[in-house]
Formats: structure tokens, C-alpha cells, sequence
């Protein structure tokens, strides 16, 4: 039987074992427990871009595409100059999660960051040279992106939310 060359590639010292994925009920629980804390706290739960973690969560509220009704959803992003970057990554299952589908129906969208402040913003995929630049900004604040992303057969969207007026 004939091997790949990634088959026959020994395990180097960089190779890392595939990351485990949540069970879906898990992640599933979390989303609320995030969307609880924003809530409670007047969305003092947001954290910033500087801290520990290296990215920072905002809250996105998207037009829903089938009921036209608004819908939020506290994601994790990372600043590009003006914009924002997320991934669509529906909790590392297969599938895009249902905010990006909302925003590629309707790509107007608001979002909200630890200070509070709404802003609007219009979203769209990266592409390209683009999308690796900013897969590898990701990258450097999260180690097991790869091992996640490998694990599903639909790629993940590196999504931009550039601010719209100022």
C-alpha cells in the first residue's frame, strides 16, 4: 500500500497532538454561560485584546437571514488597525456557525467591545493573502488553531468586521 509523504513523516519535536474538541453540549452551555455574564454585568464580562489571553470577546448582533429578527452572540476577535477579526468556527464542528450565514445575507451588523460602545460594522471574508496573514495572527495568540482546524472538513472562515463611519 502506498503511503503519502505525510504518512511516512516521522513525528518531529514541533508535532503536536490534535487538540480535544468540547463535546457540542459543552460548547453549547458555555455560549449561554457567556451570553448570562454579558448580561448580568452590563457588559463588563467583554474582556480586552491586551490581556492575558492575547484576543478579546465582543458581542455581535446580526439580522437573522430567515426571520429578520436581531440575534447576538459573544464571539472572540483580534484587531487589525480599524478592524475587527473573528473566525467562524461554529465551536469547532462541521458547519459555519448561524452568525456568519446571518452576515453573509446580510453583511450590516453592530458590535459592542469591553467599553460599551456600539459600533457598526460590515463583514466579509478574507481572502487570500489576506486570510493567511490573519490566520497566523490568530495563530500566534492561539497555539492549537491548526489542530483544531484540521479536524473538520469545512474550512473556517477568518472573518473581518471593518468599522463602518468613524
Amino acid at each position: 500500500m502506498d503511503q503519502t509523504a505525510a504518512e511516512r513523516r516521522e513525528p518531529g519535536p514541533t508535532d503536536r497532538p490534535a487538540p480535544r474538541v468540547p463535546p457540542r453540549w459543552f460548547v453549547r452551555t458555555a455560549w449561554r454561560i457567556h451570553r448570562a455574564l454579558h448580561r448580568l454585568s452590563r457588559g463588563r464580562f467583554l474582556w480586552r485584546t491586551g490581556g492575558r489571553r492575547g484576543w478579546g470577546a465582543l458581542r455581535l448582533t446580526t439580522v437573522g437571514r430567515r426571520s429578520g429578527q436581531e440575534r447576538s452572540v459573544i464571539l472572540g476577535y483580534l484587531e487589525n488597525g480599524p478592524d475587527l477579526v473573528t473566525l467562524a468556527m461554529n465551536g469547532w464542528q462541521e458547519g459555519h456557525p448561524a452568525w456568519w450565514l446571518n452576515l453573509r445575507a446580510h453583511p450590516d451588523a453592530v458590535v459592542r467591545l469591553a467599553d460599551g460602545e456600539a459600533r457598526r460594522v460590515r463583514a466579509r471574508a478574507a481572502e487570500g493573502a489576506e486570510r493567511e496573514r490573519l490566520w497566523r495572527l490568530w495563530s500566534s495568540v492561539d497555539a492549537d488553531l491548526d489542530g483544531y482546524a484540521a479536524q473538520r472538513t469545512t474550512t473556517t472562515p477568518v472573518v473581518v468586521l471593518e468599522v463602518v463611519g468613524g
